[in-house]
């Protein structure tokens, strides 16, 4: 059983396997207050210790450290699933989740209804709207 709730999330993020390796820009599928998993082309040992960027906010936000809980492979691919052992990584992460949501929404908004906002607004109108059903882990 899963001790918290997944989220779907498609964004880009990096990984580094070790220290002494280049990062690698890989997909997520999920994200959860506990972890999150993405795909690879290159299995990761579970148990494993990786670093993690996302790239997308400036500064770049990297957390230090995920354990590899699970690595299985699909068809084409590996889906690796990894926890945050430090409960504030696993925070930001989730504070991260929301950026990408109100980004999300800024998009929709000015594809939709021709709106063009700033991150501000996008901000302050995805809270009034959703932050109240933003799912709790």
């Amino acid at each position: 059983m899963r001790q918290y709730i997944r989220h779907p999330l498609d964004v880009k993020i990096d990984i580094r396997c070790s220290p002494d390796h280049d990062f690698v820009k890989e997909s997520t599928q999920n994200i959860s207050f506990g972890g999150l998993a993405f795909y690879s082309e290159n299995a990761v040992e579970p148990g494993s210790t990786i670093s993690l960027q996302f790239t997308y906010l400036q500064p770049v936000f990297e957390v230090a450290e995920a354990q590899v809980m699970w690595c299985q492979k699909t068809d084409s691919n590996y889906m690796i699933g990894v926890r945050f052992p430090n409960p504030d990584d696993a925070f930001r992460v989730r504070q991260i989740e929301q950026v990408y949501y109100i980004e999300s929404y800024r998009k929709n908004v000015e594809l939709k209804e021709g709106r063009k906002l700033t991150a501000e607004e996008a901000a302050k109108e995805w809270i009034n709207r959703y932050a109240s059903s933003f799912p709790d882990p």
